[in-house]
């Protein structure tokens, strides 16, 4: 049996630097992984069948039209795969581009099959690729087929919230004004310390953030709610929503925020977590 673990992929920063002939999106982002996420695991099977458990299961498409049965088509394989669906839908972490890629994973230690190129798991999502990489924090360029493993950045203590409202990626990039912004820097504040990364990580973007308000105006609300919270020290969106994290100077001061989320919002996703954290 090949199992995986999909974490949430957070985009710390989404700069948003072109647009090809062909309609594709060019990115740069700095994008850290979280211990928490998905988990896949696959066995042997004559015909290709998905099973969707876990609190977040309801809704995830079972059938020809999920990511899961795309990787596994790519991969050339049949087999049973179980997905423990844990984080939300649609939510700019990554999270079905994660299954995905951890699906590619257990179906190549299942089948010995390698795995594919970042060019050719990119026609799976822009995100797949990164999330193949392995790499705990990792700089994915390009229309996302360029990945560059980033070492000597710190671990980071966050919260993650999501109103439990699907964001259409497709509908935020329609709403971009200016789709030719600057890169970041081409040197990355490498074995900077935590306060140091985050004071840089301000001066970033995410530049799908008004697009995204203005496609789920709740958005705005857990931004707000999120960067008030006592030590918050950086909020942001990651990816196109509607996930939005701060960053906090430790695990006790982001398990706190957490605690104060969850009880004043109980009907949104909270979760504090490590990101970049040592394997």
């Amino acid at each position: 049996m090949g199992e995986t673990f999909a974490p949430a992929k957070i985009n710390l920063t989404l700069h948003v630097t072109g647009q090809r002939e062909d309609g594709y999106h060019l990115l740069d982002s700095l994008v850290m992984f979280a211990d928490v996420g998905d988990r896949i695991s696959a066995s042997v099977s004559e015909e290709l069948d998905l099973v969707i458990e876990g609190p977040m299961a309801a809704g995830v498409p079972t059938g020809a039209d999920n990511i899961i049965t795309h990787a596994a088509n790519l991969m050339g394989a049949t087999a049973q795969i179980r997905l423990e669906k844990n984080l939300p839908l649609a939510a700019g972490i990554g999270g079905g581009s994660a299954d995905a890629a951890a699906t590619l994973k257990a179906l190549s230690q299942l089948t010995g099959t390698p795995l594919p190129s970042y060019g050719q798991s990119v026609s799976l999502g822009a995100d797949v690729p990164v999330c193949l990489s392995g790499a705990r924090a990792a700089r994915m360029r390009g229309i996302g087929d360029v990945v560059e493993p980033v070492a000597g950045l710190p671990t980071l203590h966050a919260v993650l919230v999501n109103p439990k409202i699907p964001v259409l990626t497709v509908e935020v990039f329609k709403r971009m004004k200016d789709k030719n912004n600057t890169p970041m820097p081409e040197q990355l504040p490498v074995a900077a310390s935590a306060g140091e990364f985050i004071e840089w990580l301000s001066e970033m973007r995410n530049d799908l953030e008004q697009a995204a308000i203005e496609a789920e105006p709740v958005i705005a609300q857990v931004f707000n709610t999120l960067e008030v919270t006592p030590g918050c020290l950086l909020a942001r969106m990651s990816g196109s929503g509607g996930t939005c994290f701060g960053l906090y100077g430790d695990a006790e001061t982001a398990a706190s925020a957490a605690g104060r989320l969850q009880e004043s919002f109980p009907s949104w996703w909270v979760t504090a977590t490590q990101l970049n954290a040592p394997a």
